[in-house]
């Protein structure tokens, strides 16, 4: 009797072919192949997968080989075992797909995918991942359509941000669910993935500790900071014309806002959570042109000073027209018309070449009703906020609750006091990167972390807007300078309702 391998997790390996399109791209260096390799290591994939890696560049199979060992390498643990890995990649077979981008040439074009179908094996799950530029998906899914590489085993992964606006958005859906249920597509947002993230789901549904206090009674204000001290970093033709509004703030920030915010669902399965999430994004207060005004701030950066370097202005980047009105930060006071969060402001912002890279999540408790010791024994922002928890995603995944207490020596002086719990000291164990967690889950038909489409389309209904409000605007985004924490006019947004950002206080 053939007794089947488990791994150590218990699990009978996956046994996948997995197409990946923009192989040979900075995506797939960095964080795909990185991550098939490491569940490879870790024998939860199968012996038998097969992996394709498809792009434009004129290469052979021995010369794809050598250059993901070349550029994926940096990107890799420093155990790594080179034996294990020398058969990883010389499990993957090239093609070269560079006539797809010749639009004369239909045949041809399907001819390139035509040697799919030789190492396809017919019975297993196939993954297709578009690790490709957003504005190739609907050509691309066409394509992998006509060559009927789409079955009902198959499952298409799509990188965000997907499409420019709600129009756009929705004719990748179409496209899509031409060929595909809705169940099939894997709508990537990688800090769904973190496991700081996770922590935040059994934060608020694993413990009765705060669930009597997670609502507008109890709750300040919430501040969501996605900052970065990086500029463009070589990505100038894709950035460009795209901003932080588009990049940033319409999926990773909002889906944060939304995990936050949204009831308790009554399942842990993917539609209960995701429905939840849906009515946040159909809860939040519409974004006038009025409001707009009073609640967006966009920025770009100016030169400035990072880690002791002096960095260019945005403008002054390569592949960057000087007359740019792309955005670089962002800064939006948020509501949420619903009965938990009604007149609790959510503050989102995120940036680039702000004061140093962070990602985290403050909830502030609103002050005690009754103040027993003298003012002038606090500090003034712990006097305001003297319950904080701080959820960080990263560089450190770190969650932190301040409490107020007695300092020691003579008279009753109050300071704060941190109880947190540092996840890379408290688990031993190694954490599972984002793009390796949502990669399992695609493998295994679980659909929790990826967007629905009627999430993405509500969260473009929001953003649309905004977008056309700053079109309508004589005056493009304010300047600041490198190194800071954005233009002026993001610490007046949130000042004018007699707040501060959590860095202020």
């Amino acid at each position: 009797m053939h007794t089947k391998k488990t791994n150590t997790t218990g699990r009978e390996p996956l046994d996948v072919d997995l197409l990946l399109l923009g192989a040979t791209g900075d995506l797939a260096a960095r964080k795909i192949i990185p991550a098939l390799f490491e569940r490879f290591r870790m024998q939860e994939l199968d012996e038998a997968c097969c992996f394709m890696g498809l792009a434009r560049q004129n290469l052979t199979n021995a010369e794809f080989i050598s250059l993901i060992d070349c550029k994926v390498r940096p990107f890799l643990a420093e155990e790594t075992n080179d034996e294990l890995w020398q058969v990883f990649i010389n499990r993957w077979k090239y093609i070269n797909v560079s006539v797809l981008e010749d639009k004369d040439k239909k045949d041809k074009k399907e001819e390139a995918l035509n040697p799919i179908h030789t190492h396809l094996r017919k019975p297993c799950v196939r993954v297709i991942y578009l690790a490709t530029p957003p504005h190739l998906f609907i050509q691309l899914i066409h394509l992998l359509g006509q060559a009927q590489l789409f079955s009902n085993n198959t499952r298409i992964v799509l990188e965000k941000p997907l499409g420019s606006d709600a129009q756009s958005a929705q004719a990748i859906n179409k496209a899509a669910l031409n060929y595909l249920a809705e169940h099939q597509i894997y709508r990537i947002d990688h800090y769904l993935g973190k496991e700081s993230v996770q922590n935040l789901l059994a934060l608020r549904f694993g413990n009765i500790l705060f669930e009597p206090l997670w609502r507008r009674e109890w709750i300040s204000d919430v501040q969501i900071t996605l900052a970065e001290d990086l500029g463009l970093s070589g990505r100038s033709g894709y950035y460009d014309g795209v901003g932080a509004l588009r990049d940033m703030v319409q999926n990773h920030l909002l889906q944060l806002l939304a995990i936050v915010a949204m009831e308790p669902p009554s399942r842990m399965d993917a539609d209960s959570v995701r429905d939840e999430k849906l009515k946040i994004f159909k809860a939040l207060k519409p974004m006038t042109p009025e409001r707009v005004a009073q609640c967006v701030v966009r920025g770009q950066y100016s030169t400035g000073v990072i880690q002791g370097k002096n960095v260019s202005a945005y403008a002054q980047e390569e592949g960057v027209a000087s007359t740019t009105n792309t955005e670089t930060f962002v800064a939006i006071k948020a509501e949420i018309d619903n009965w938990r969060w009604a007149g609790v402001p959510f503050y989102l912002r995120t940036g680039k070449r702000l004061a140093h890279k962070t990602a985290e999540i403050i909830i502030r408790f609103k002050p005690l009703p009754t103040q027993l010791l003298p003012i002038s024994q606090f500090n003034t922002g712990s006097l305001k906020h003297p319950n904080c928890l701080l959820i960080r995603l990263q560089p450190d995944e770190i969650l932190s609750f301040s409490l107020m207490t007695k300092k020691p020596g003579d008279g009753m002086r109050l300071g704060a006091v941190n109880l947190s719990l540092d996840f890379d000291s408290a688990f031993s164990t190694r954490r599972m990167e984002a793009y390796e967690r949502l990669l399992l889950d695609v493998m295994r038909g679980e659909l929790t972390l990826f967007t629905r489409a009627d999430e993405l389309d509500a969260a473009w209904q929001w953003i649309d807007p905004i977008i056309k409000a700053w079109e309508q605007e004589d005056d493009g985004p304010k300047l600041y300078t490198a190194g800071t924490w954005g233009p002026a006019a993001a610490n007046a947004l949130i000042n004018r309702d007699g707040l501060l950002w959590q860095e202020q206080i």
